[in-house]
């Protein structure tokens, strides 16, 4: 198994687990779910691709969160709505297929639905993967098929996503790459009141249910038209250093 090193910065980032379709929360840390469709979109992968999916299940992930030292409060959600089946002429055949039907099957209607949104954050995670596929993807991030975003389609990514000159051959050696860049970040910073990055939190998926663990939908079975998810325990542990 190799390990690759991923960098979020964005001015947004959504990270959906749980989500339905009037209503699209996000976690405030990398979840499996869009991690995935990121490595896919990279490599030009579309469709189900169940099989990909299959053994990318239960590849090792951890995610950070960072913030500023002795910052007051965290940015709050970006919430976003779109209203889906709005501004169309329901006596033109064609733009009446674009609109909703209603709960009876019958009746043209509109829906109003929700999109919340990370705001300025910086994020990380490390993965593992089989050596073929951390080589297969390492070399899809470096030369991606289709953009990439982190999360939904209209969250660009700010800086570099992929880190290091080749996957790393343990997940020690990708941990002492993000210490590192995270030591380079603190030292770029050009504003004189910005305050230091610190690691925030660590997510962790255990296996089994504990009081601290929480239950997630994101680990995808099936992309496409109809999306399946199954779930998945994960832990999260504060390392937020104070000075």
């Amino acid at each position: 198994m190799k390990y690759l090193l991923l960098w979020f910065e964005a001015s947004l980032q959504s990270w959906g687990s749980d989500s339905k379709f009037d209503m699209r929360m996000t976690r405030d840390f990398p979840t499996k779910s869009g991690i995935f469709g990121l490595l896919l979109s990279a490599a030009g992968e579309t469709g189900p691709q169940r099989e990909k999916l299959a053994r990318l299940a239960a590849s090792p992930l951890v995610a950070y969160t960072f913030c500023e030292l002795e910052k007051k409060k965290n940015i709050p959600l970006l919430n976003d709505f779109h209203m889906v089946g709005s501004g169309y002429d329901t006596k033109n055949l064609w733009e009446k297929l674009f609109i909703p039907l209603s709960a009876n099957k019958k009746n043209a209607t509109q829906k109003l639905t929700y999109r919340h949104y990370l705001q300025d954050r910086k994020l990380a995670a490390i993965i593992g993967l089989e050596d073929d596929l951390a080589q297969f993807y390492f070399d899809a991030l470096k030369n991606p098929v289709y953009p990439i975003y982190l999360g939904r389609k209209c969250c660009v990514p700010t800086d570099i996503v992929l880190r290091g000159d080749s996957p790393f051959n343990s997940f020690d050696e990708a941990k002492e790459a993000l210490d590192t860049l995270l030591d380079t970040k603190n030292k770029e910073t050009l504003d004189a009141n910005a305050k230091k990055l610190v690691y925030d939190y660590i997510v962790e998926e255990v296996p089994i249910a504990t009081e601290e663990s929480m239950e997630i939908y994101d680990v995808p079975v099936q992309f496409g038209l109809h999306k399946v998810y199954k779930d998945r325990w994960v832990l999260k542990t504060s390392l937020r250093e104070i000075e």
